[in-house]
């Protein structure tokens, strides 16, 4: 990271600000779960599988409320992501899972859940008033949430628990400093960047991930603003054309001409650091990563941070969203009992639980509408406005298709080929052809 580390977020400071936040209590009355038959499956025991982090580690925490609600016990298990992903699959594969419920990461595994069937249909379970208390609805979550959790052929396969929208990120200062007018559309924000750029002051009009395969959360968001879609009706893959192209030099203009030095190999930590320590103005990435700019042990740009919905894009005003849900395991014998637990777990306590630490944003307008829910919200005011605009334009920043990773690697490195000098449209063009018979493959196994 070089000079950008010093006194930078660290990985230690942001779970110990995770860790402080997660203290804190829901503030107002628990939802009343009145209808719903909770006892119903008393003395069962689940196996749950959760990813380590906010989401997993709040479940895991807060098992003996669902365990005091419905008498059900909880044998959970929290793994972090990379290894969880892989245990998960290798599980699911053998048609003889340890577990009957599965937290999920939705931009890589959804297309591979529904292709192979691993997850128990929901559907009519949500439509049972003895199971489902009323006001947990579909039309209550996210069109994202939605497009995540449902098959083509509308299957509820899971509920949508927490989704990450990109925002923008800005330092008011150095705004006010050089009178610049927060960019309303892209080519503000571009103009922004420039007029911002500072070399010999040390300080960047942007800042963003230029990493291969991380990088791909970030040009997706520019790609969805030039209109461009990751595969048509057919799904064929549309990441060459003119929409594409357009989007990529943008990134690349961005990234070389108003980004810090070593941006190529900057992550989500690394952007990070360089704005919590004042020197970019803008950054643009996932809505979770804002408590630790709001905290004095990590930042230098407590106060000064302002939040925004993305700006609007020459075709389309689009917030790239990921996100995971909770879903069922088609193989267990529990399937009633574990669907209660998912239903918990994206309940109104739950998600205002998640929200109020800045652990996720719940795919749940309701939650997110909530006034008394609000009130709980330690961030500030315009971080959940940001939530809340970006929830109206959702749009996946990702393809759903079985080989995501393959997917990240290979248009990841055409773009951070742009980075050194290439040329946009013809690294696409060759992104594109090697990829193409990947997919195919993927789609005929």
């Amino acid at each position: 990271m070089g000079e950008f580390s010093r006194g930078g977020p660290t990985r230690r400071r942001i779970l110990a600000s995770g860790a402080a936040a997660a203290g804190l209590g829901l503030i107002g009355s628990r939802p009343a779960f009145a209808a719903v038959d909770w006892k119903r499956h008393a003395g069962t025991t689940l196996e749950v599988n959760l990813i380590k982090g906010p989401r997993g580690d709040l479940l895991q925490r807060h098992a003996a409320e669902f365990t005091a609600l419905t008498g059900i016990k909880v044998s959970s298990e929290v793994i972090p992501e990379q290894q969880q992903r892989q245990k998960i699959v290798i599980e699911l594969t053998s048609g003889r899972p340890s577990f009957d419920v599965v937290h999920l990461s939705y931009h890589v595994q959804k297309r591979q859940f529904d292709k192979a069937g691993w997850l128990a249909d929901l559907s009519g379970f949500i439509k049972d008033p003895n199971l489902t208390d009323s006001a947990l609805r579909e039309a209550d979550f996210s069109s994202a949430g939605l497009q995540y959790a449902k098959t083509p052929n509308g299957e509820m396969r899971s509920l949508p628990m927490s989704v990450d929208y990109f925002i923008l990120y800005w330092n008011k200062e150095l705004f006010q400093k050089k009178n610049v007018a927060f960019p309303e559309t892209f080519d503000d924000m571009m103009r922004a960047a420039e007029t911002l750029t500072d070399p010999k002051a040390g300080t960047y009009g942007f800042v963003g991930r230029g990493l291969r395969n991380a990088n791909m959360a970030l040009w997706g968001a520019f790609f969805l603003a030039y209109g461009g879609r990751f595969l048509d009706d057919k799904g064929n893959l549309l990441i060459d054309g003119p929409e594409a192209v357009e989007a990529t030099k943008l990134y690349q203009r961005l990234l070389t001409k108003t980004a810090p030095p070593g941006v190529v190999g900057f992550n989500w930590m690394e952007s990070m650091a360089a704005f919590t320590q004042g020197r970019a103005a803008m950054w643009l990435d996932g809505v979770g990563w804002a408590p630790p700019l709001e905290d004095p042990n990590a930042s230098r740009v407590v106060g000064k941070v302002g939040y925004a919905v993305v700006p609007k894009g020459p075709k389309d005003h689009a917030a790239a969203t990921y996100g995971d849900g909770i879903g069922v395991a088609a193989a267990s014998t529990k399937k009633e009992a574990a669907y209660l637990y998912c239903q918990w777990a994206v309940s109104k306590l739950m998600g205002g639980r998640l929200l109020q630490i800045g652990g996720g944003v719940p795919f749940r307008d309701s939650i997110l509408n909530d006034a008394e829910v609000q009130q709980g919200v330690k961030m500030p005011r315009e971080w959940l406005d940001s939530v809340i605009g970006s929830a109206k334009i959702s749009k996946l920043g990702l393809p759903v298709v079985v080989p995501v990773a393959e997917f990240r690697d290979i248009v990841g490195s055409a773009v951070t080929a742009t980075l050194s000098g290439a040329d946009p449209a013809t690294e696409l063009k060759k992104a594109a052809e090697q990829y193409r018979p990947i997919l195919e493959r993927s789609e005929k196994a």
